[in-house]
């Protein structure tokens, strides 16, 4: 099976995000557009930072350049031009202003290597890939930076892959143990009922922080923002809570000052707009689940893949086989690739 198969005919736009620098998302990336070329779907790239230099110029490391074929769709700043061997017919100049100039939508006119530089916010990228899409593209993909994981929200595409590799960890069982906390926050559920799951989403667009009660009703937390605010959410918390609606972040602090300031916390469910809005790692997440707090999302992220790296930049590695039987192990059933070395 090849990445390509879990996505044709089912997603228009994608992201692939990774776990840290050279986990392997420029790899999983090219490995995309070959299959894309393969079978003769046209492309349309887009990226929350830039990708394509032979050289990460954060960590100094020489990185997979992107090479792509003749009518490739790409979303990119005009200061990348200079940088780009493939020659470039620009069809839209848009309004979007970056460091390195004006987003601009080009196709390439012949093969060659690219360099990719995308928009700043959100609401840009999702702009810039239905542009892509209405120029042509079969399939969008966009190339999340790092700490750019929100790329993966399904208000922004519609599936994702997370790189992931040695570079997380020296020890092979933390990178399995981080990679997969990733993966069950993709999992969380969704809220199922309709009009609360409306009114979650009303509240949420508005950055707003509510409490509802188990008849309905709405008691609206007078906070600009859930960090440093766990006290006050908890207090809040009474008999007749059933829901707390968390319309930016829930981190880690936040349940914790939540835990210490009542014992109501089990009674009521968090609903946050997607898992890119929590931030913990997996043994607090742990302990948070094991005391009883339960979290639910507006929007589920849906993880198509995850590819691994056995390599890191700083010279050690794991043994490939054993990483990837052990990955596939833990993510079953999600399909786990090996892009440097191929396969399943």
């Amino acid at each position: 099976m090849q990445l390509i198969d879990l996505i044709q005919d089912k997603y228009k736009v994608i992201s692939v995000v990774g776990m840290s620098k050279n986990a392997g998302k420029t790899v999983t990336l090219n490995q995309i557009i070959d299959e894309c070329m393969d079978r003769n779907i046209r492309i349309g790239i887009t990226s929350t930072g830039r990708d394509g230099e032979n050289q990460d110029i954060v960590t100094n490391t020489e990185k997979p350049m992107i090479y792509v074929d003749a009518g490739t769709l790409i979303a990119t700043t005009e200061g990348t031009f200079k940088y780009t061997e493939a020659k470039l017919e620009i069809l839209e100049v848009t309004d979007f202003n970056t460091s390195m100039g004006k987003i601009v939508i080009v196709q390439t006119k012949t093969s060659g290597y690219v360099q990719i530089a995308g928009p700043n916010t959100n609401r840009e990228i999702k702009v810039v890939a239905d542009k892509l899409l209405s120029y042509g593209a079969g399939l969008v993909v966009v190339d999340g930076a790092l700490d750019r994981i929100s790329s993966a929200s399904p208000g922004i595409t519609e599936a994702t892959i997370l790189s992931t590799g040695a570079v997380v960890s020296r020890d092979m069982n933390k990178v399995i143990e981080k990679t997969l906390h990733q993966i069950q926050l993709f999992a969380l559920l969704e809220v199922e009922d309709g009009e609360l799951k409306s009114l979650a989403n009303t509240i949420i667009k508005e950055k707003g922080y509510c409490i509802i009660d188990e008849d309905g009703e709405e008691h609206p937390l007078e906070i600009k923002t859930a960090l440093n605010s766990g006290d006050v959410i908890g207090k809040a918390i009474t008999d007749q809570s059933q829901y707390i609606v968390i319309g930016g972040s829930l981190v880690t602090s936040t349940l914790k000052e939540i835990i210490q300031s009542t014992r109501k916390f089990k009674q009521v469910t968090f609903i946050v707009k997607d898992a890119t809005k929590i931030f913990t790692d997996s043994k607090d997440w742990l302990y948070f689940k094991k005391i009883g707090i339960k979290v639910c999302v507006v929007d589920k992220i849906i993880p198509l893949a995850v590819t691994i790296n056995p390599y890191a930049p700083q010279g050690y590695y794991f043994q490939p086989e054993e990483f990837l039987e052990k990955m596939k192990n833990f993510l079953n059933p999600i399909p786990v690739f090996d892009v440097v070395l191929g396969g399943e």
